[in-house]
């Protein structure tokens, strides 16, 4: 269905299950490589991104979604470019928005600008994150929870499925807000770990 990503057919079942409004909101977690020539990144003028202003926004406010996190990708060894978190009412309107003909027009042009995509459902296993204002890591994982890579503040989400990606499944995700100066050792690529570090332009989670 999409050049970029291969949708977990057990995952979008189990989101089409949810036939109304009353299963509460769900945060879409994206991770985006763009091809090479595609174009560059604008920081935090992203919206002149042709990414950003085709279409997304329209799309999210037609079923009540928001944009709550932007950021770009400042070192990372996973090859990712751009990660962003969509909050959506309930996954019933993620499927509508899915489902609707102006998001398949949207993602013939993503298809021409995103190389790969990994895209997860998550919830926060407590509150929602601050909004930052220094570099943030964002890290993946299947399995135990991993150490914490460097101090800050740690907001935890627990993934519930992955709807478009590679193949691997995930099972836990963590944002964390760090210090000025903090020296990342950042993990070499595994099957079972991600981890990104970023220059948040865009962070409105309540």
């Amino acid at each position: 269905m999409f050049t970029y990503g291969l949708v977990d057919p057990d995952y979008s079942a189990r989101l089409r299950t949810a036939a109304d409004d009353s299963d509460g909101p769900i945060y879409m977690l994206t991770l985006t490589s763009f091809r090479a020539g595609s174009g560059q990144l604008f920081g935090r003028n992203y919206r002149r991104d042709p990414d950003s202003r085709y279409g997304p926004f329209a799309l999210f406010n037609a079923v009540g979604a928001r944009l709550c996190f932007m950021a770009d990708v400042v070192a990372g060894p996973g090859g990712w470019h751009r990660v962003g978190v969509v909050r959506y009412p309930s996954r019933h309107a993620f499927i509508e928005l899915t489902d609707s003909s102006a998001a398949r027009e949207w993602n013939a042009m993503k298809q021409q600008r995103a190389e790969r995509m990994i895209l997860v459902g998550v919830v926060p296993s407590g509150g929602l994150p601050a909004a930052a204002s220094q570099r943030v890591l964002v890290e993946l994982w299947h399995g135990p929870t991993p150490s914490l890579v460097a101090d800050g503040t740690v907001t935890e989400f627990d993934v519930e499925g992955t709807y478009i990606g590679d193949g691997r499944q995930w099972s836990g995700a963590r944002y964390t807000v760090l210090r000025p100066g903090t020296a990342l050792p950042l993990q070499p690529v595994k099957v079972s770990y991600e981890a990104v570090l970023l220059d948040p332009v865009f962070e409105v989670w309540s």
